[in-house]
């Protein structure tokens, strides 16, 4: 079984969301043990920038003509981390929450990896997913609680969990299953995130079924 596992905190051991995609995995091992984990932190990926030599190597791709050098060397590193979400199974993710969305590094990624032909198709009408993958699971960290009868509604807050779960079913993610873990910082978090080890490892029990 092969796993893309997405993290998206620069934090390492200190992340909150990187301890809970772990212990998500750890349970998953008790399920399924032949887990193949293809850790894909988007801090540490030293991920080409989508800058101009990006642009027309997309634009060229599609069109299928030549490129230069510095297009042909990005376009070439861009099919190289598509094809690590062609070869997944199963999607592990895990999204702190960053000014009420997702860390800009993520968006970096999905910038870069979300190319016509790659990922998706388009015929000039409609878009249609070019990956198979059975299902994924996102695991949200927010240093706070969102609750409409609070200072901070999910109604005009929470930007952080709508787009991500539209992207992966774009993509081609036919079972995107979440869960969004809050007050983790402050008095509240050690208890928080107790709760939520003990969450993901029940959500991992039937995440492998086929």
């Amino acid at each position: 079984m092969n796993v893309l596992h997405l993290q998206s905190s620069p934090r390492g051991d200190r992340s909150n969301s990187i301890a809970l995609t772990n212990a998500f995995l750890s349970a998953s091992r008790k399920v399924v043990p032949e887990i193949n984990e293809d850790v894909l932190n988007v801090w540490d990926e030293k991920l080409p920038e989508f800058d101009s030599a990006a642009i027309e190597a997309k634009y060229k791709g599609v069109a299928g003509t030549a490129m230069n050098d510095a297009e042909t060397s990005v376009w070439n590193r861009i099919q190289s981390l598509a094809a690590r979400f062609k070869r997944a199974d199963r999607i592990v993710v895990g999204v702190p929450m960053w000014n009420f969305a997702y860390p800009y590094k993520l968006k970096q990624l999905i910038d870069l990896v979300s190319q016509r032909n790659m990922l998706f198709t388009f015929d000039g009408v409609r878009f249609g997913p070019l990956l198979k993958t059975p299902r994924a699971m996102i695991i949200y960290t927010r240093g706070q609680e969102y609750r409409e009868d609070l200072p901070t509604p999910p109604s005009r807050f929470n930007h952080q969990s709508s787009y991500v779960e539209f992207w992966l079913r774009f993509i081609g993610v036919q079972d995107v299953r979440a869960l969004a873990v809050e007050n983790t910082w402050g008095d509240k978090s050690e208890a928080s995130m107790r709760a939520a080890r003990e969450k993901v490892a029940a959500l991992a029990q039937d995440f492998w079924d086929p």
